[in-house]
């Protein structure tokens, strides 16, 4: 079996791997809210999925300037970053593409010499699904009348993540310029976890093993604090990634700012910086979020309830005797409507 099909093999597998986690895992609920839940500015992937019913498209154009103190060369990179998310099948399950095409302009500082590349630094597709929710209990959602600060201050339980997992592939197509070499197909794991530390700051950690078999496997991690301010609209991140790979090496440092323009619609403005000059790097970006929202709550009819309590077989005591009560409670109203009275 020739290389490229041996990780074609290997992705298929993965996917049936995956495809059996979300079938065997305990049934989770995802967060659906009514104001869009976007990945950016930032590059960290949060736990929750967008929510059946849900297709949500995150893009923004971005300039970076990349100086290598040991190859002598300046580069300016253009592009444009894209993500499409859909809620698949059930709440917690998410497909995800991610895309970034761009171009790099090199100068060879001294040579006078300039090469131009451009294609797809980034392009993969993968399912994310919420394992554990952990706030899938109601009663974790509903505040402490009893005490402001249990309410809005940290508490050592609110690290206690909601927990997905991930399984996706990377495809280089033709001869792309950024992986000489690469195969086709390279499977990518990735865990991540979200915190509520109080009412205005969330913690996102991502932990990735990524184009795996080939020769220049790499591990990435991805630390992001998210802050709400008084004003809903606006919110702020700052972001930590590090990644370790034989081909490439770096520690990273993200901040931004986003403003949600309507309940489905959100702008936002980035801005960071790498940690060594080999190569040094400096990058700006500003995109968008939309999503188009046809989500429904799954909620059975009463009539049908009652007809699955009905075929479900015999009610218990306390059932009869709260559908009792409820019947007297309606011919009690019912008598004092038609005599005028008013039952509170």
């Amino acid at each position: 079996m020739d290389r490229p099909a041996r990780f074609a093999s290997g992705v298929f597998r993965i996917c049936l791997a995956a495809a059996a986690l979300v079938l065997s895992a305990p049934v989770a609920t995802a967060q659906y809210t009514d104001v869009i839940n976007s990945n950016r500015p930032g590059k960290a992937n949060s736990a929750y999925a967008v929510g059946t019913g849900v297709i949500q498209a995150e893009a923004g154009l971005f300039f970076e300037q990349q100086d290598h103190s040991g190859l002598n060369t300046d580069s300016g990179i253009t592009g444009l970053d894209v993500a499409l998310r859909y809620g698949l099948f059930f709440e917690a399950l998410e497909l995800q593409w991610e895309g970034i095409f761009q171009h790099q302009q090199i100068t060879f500082t001294g040579q006078g010499r300039e090469e131009g590349f451009t294609d797809f630094y980034r392009n993969r597709i993968g399912f994310k699904y919420l394992v554990y929710d952990r706030y899938k209990d109601p009663e974790r959602n509903k505040p402490n009348l009893r005490s402001w600060r249990a309410n809005n201050v940290f508490q050592l339980k609110n690290l206690i993540p909601s927990v997905a997992l991930y399984a996706g592939a990377n495809f280089v197509l033709g001869d792309n310029p950024f992986y000489p070499g690469e195969p086709t197909v390279s499977p990518r794991v990735m865990a991540a976890t979200q915190s509520r530390l109080t009412p205005r700051f969330v913690l996102i950690t991502n932990v990735a093993y990524d184009r795996i078999g080939t020769d220049f496997p790499e591990w990435s991690y991805l630390v992001s604090l998210s802050h709400a301010f008084r004003n809903p609209k606006w919110s702020a991140f700052v972001e930590n990634q590090g990644i370790q790979s034989d081909r490439y090496s770096d520690v990273l440092l993200r901040g931004g700012i986003a403003y949600l323009i309507s309940p489905d619609f959100q702008a936002d403005l980035l801005l960071g910086a790498s940690f060594k000059n080999t190569p040094s790097r400096i990058f700006i970006g500003s995109g968008v979020s939309y999503r188009l929202d046809s989500h429904q709550d799954i909620i059975k009819p009463i009539e049908d309830q009652e007809r699955i309590g009905r075929n479900s077989g015999k009610l218990s005591k306390e059932e009869r005797r709260s559908r009792k009560r409820a019947n007297r409670r309606n011919k009690k109203r019912k008598k004092g409507s038609e005599s005028g009275e008013i039952d509170f």
